[in-house]
């Protein structure tokens, strides 16, 4: 039977990426976005295979039952959840008002945090044995974001979830992972690598360069697949040896 996925934040970037590397290997996906409906639409269609659908939510205003009801009713279940969707806000502690420290805080935690959380509660009511969640977390868990403390907190508590998830809803067969990419070439640093400081965070790695969105999405993809069942628990380093633990 055809496995059906909901990629959240999918309408660009590494969430676009996901969602063709799981249409590539035989997923109905449904490409979730909260507010890029045209860029969504622009994915669905241009994924492999048929079948595909887009789904509307902002995960940060506890619309996540709305996200996973929408995508069950299209797809007619659910066998894997990618929570990719997130933000980043330059927040330096030494700079940033408390207003606005107050406020990076939440938006950060609601959407990079709550919004998987919850998203995973309501999606495990329609997974059954052999059923994926994959977390998209990110190196700043591990070495820190000094200009934006949140994202770095956030992101660690995600590759928690995703560990104490994967030891509780192994007794129902399904498998809970995550990847924990470093800097990637998406659309919206075009600009940045361009700039001075581009070959500065190119030199991170010792490739000399950063990720391209399709060399997360190959991890995303091995994970959701029904053969790496052995893999529940981790947090896999897609971040070409710029920070090692």
């Amino acid at each position: 039977m055809t496995r059906r996925a909901l990629v959240t934040g999918a309408s660009r970037g590494i969430g676009a990426a996901i969602a063709h590397a799981l249409a590539d290997s035989g997923h109905r996906v449904a490409v979730h976005y909260r507010s890029g409906a045209e860029e969504a639409k622009a994915v669905s269609t241009a994924l492999s295979g048929d079948g595909h659908v887009t789904v509307q939510g902002d995960l940060g205003a506890n619309q996540a039952e709305k996200v996973v009801n929408e995508t069950v009713e299209k797809l007619g279940g659910l066998d894997v959840l990618v929570n990719n969707a997130g933000v980043y806000f330059l927040h330096p502690i030494s700079t940033t008002s408390f207003e606005e420290w107050q406020e990076a805080w939440r938006r950060t935690i609601e959407l990079n945090l709550y919004g998987p959380a919850d998203l995973a509660w309501h999606a495990v009511r329609h997974m059954g044995p052999g059923a994926r969640i994959v977390n998209v977390g990110s190196r700043g868990a591990y070495r820190g974001e000094p200009d934006a403390p949140a994202y770095g907190a956030a992101k660690a508590g995600l590759h928690a979830m995703t560990q104490s998830l994967a030891q509780s809803l192994a007794p129902q067969g399904i498998a809970v992972a995550g990847v924990a990419p470093g800097f990637v070439n998406t659309e919206m640093v075009t600009e940045l690598m361009a700039g001075p400081a581009g070959d500065a965070i190119r030199a991170q790695s010792p490739f000399g360069r950063v990720a391209e969105p399709e060399e997360v999405a190959s991890a995303v993809a091995w994970l959701a697949s029904e053969k790496a069942t052995w893999a529940s628990g981790t947090i896999m380093d897609v971040n070409g040896a710029s920070h090692l633990r």
